[in-house]
């Protein structure tokens, strides 16, 4: 037994159960059950996708909503976090699958126009710098409707706008980024990400994230074609290729060609803005965790981002997942001493996530009894 008694629960949401703040509640009452004098500080974590604003919430960001156009053109309330001159955009509060209707996919129409007034009411605001995390998108059409939203021209031959959606990028013509809104010029924008695919291709956003949204073999052979156009006529062939150019149906290359933004991965942006390093100096053993701990998981998910930062600083890091797809093998290669799932008390996956909350607060006690 150690005599640890400083815990830093750094855990991202469970989707579909507990957000990461009640992810954190619950560790944190479960090792209290145990350990009452035990000193627990939580700073809730995203790395870029849903969860992002309320990472920043619960970071001392004030919540701003307004009403912006979603996916299929219709009205969604969504919001975006501000604290001082920054501001944390999550484009799938405006442009993500959660607004889709149960079963219903748009891939060659689904439009970003909504993140784009997410992004210029965060703008109007005073926000002079943009985190936009992408992920969890309904969207394939580049961060078009995007550009649109923020004043880019995209032109037919006819001279007539073209459509919403990444279909419509085929007609494409003429591209005017000029008319972009002035105030981009004096803000810095920060894609974070937590992939890094090139806009075209095997690898791109059509092929790799297309049939997530819905997207037939057809559909994505489009779209591939279309986004080709569109990166053609804006004279950014050579951005196609750059990483994150595909996250979140291209809107990275959006981003990255019309508002000169810089890619980071997703969850190292979100730890810098949270305060995780101050957080962990404070800490003798840290806990994380998100609701799948699987391959996924070690490329960029924050996870894999707090146990590295917190194995610089030579501190055991403990998991708590809904479901564990890792071996102790490559727990231990990401710098996990031992991961705790749900699925060890409740093999069915429906009442697991039913119940993930007292669950949660089992495996924590577990987790103190072992570590505390």
């Amino acid at each position: 037994m150690t005599q640890t008694q400083r815990v830093l629960i750094a855990a991202d949401k469970f989707k579909g159960s507990l957000t990461a703040v009640q992810v954190a509640e619950r560790v944190a009452a479960g090792l209290r059950a145990v350990v009452p004098g035990v000193t627990v500080e939580s700073v809730p974590v995203a790395d870029g996708g849903d969860g992002t604003v309320d990472a920043a919430v619960a970071a001392g960001f004030e919540r701003r909503e307004v009403t912006v156009t979603g996916p299929l053109g219709e009205p969604v309330t969504a919001s975006y976090a501000l604290r001082d001159e920054t501001a944390v955009v999550e484009m799938a509060e405006a442009s993500g699958l959660r607004h889709l209707p149960a079963g219903t996919f748009a891939p060659l129409t689904a439009t970003t126009y909504g993140t784009g007034e997410l992004m210029r009411a965060a703008l109007d605001a005073g926000a002079r710098s943009i985190v936009l995390g992408v992920g969890g998108s309904a969207t394939n059409d580049g961060g078009a409707g995007m550009l649109v939203a923020l004043g880019a021209r995209l032109l037919d031959a006819d001279g007539e706008p073209v459509g919403p959606g990444g279909g419509a990028l085929a007609a494409l013509a003429t591209a005017d980024l000029s008319t972009l809104d002035p105030r981009l010029a004096d803000t810095e924008v920060v894609l974070a990400s937590d992939v890094d695919n090139p806009l075209l291709g095997p690898k791109g956003a059509a092929a790799v994230y297309g049939p997530q949204k819905g997207a037939s073999p057809e559909d994505v052979a489009t779209l591939d074609a279309a986004l080709g156009r569109y990166a053609e006529v804006l004279g950014a062939e050579s951005a196609a290729e750059a990483p994150g150019a595909g996250a979140a149906g291209g809107v990275g290359f959006g981003a990255l060609v019309g508002l000169r933004a810089g890619f980071r991965p997703g969850v190292e942006v979100l730890l810098d803005m949270l305060g995780f390093a101050d957080a962990l100096g404070r800490a003798d053993l840290v806990i994380t965790g998100e609701g799948s701990l699987d391959q996924q998981t070690l490329h960029g998910k924050a996870p894999a981002g707090v146990a590295t930062a917190a194995r610089a600083r030579g501190l055991e890091v403990i998991a708590v997942c809904g479901r564990l797809a890792l071996t102790p093998g490559a727990l231990g290669s990401a710098g996990i001493r031992r991961a705790y799932a749900l699925t060890d008390l409740e093999p069915d996956p429906a009442r697991c996530m039913a119940d993930a909350g007292p669950l949660l607060e089992r495996l924590a006690a577990r987790i103190a009894h072992d570590f505390l």
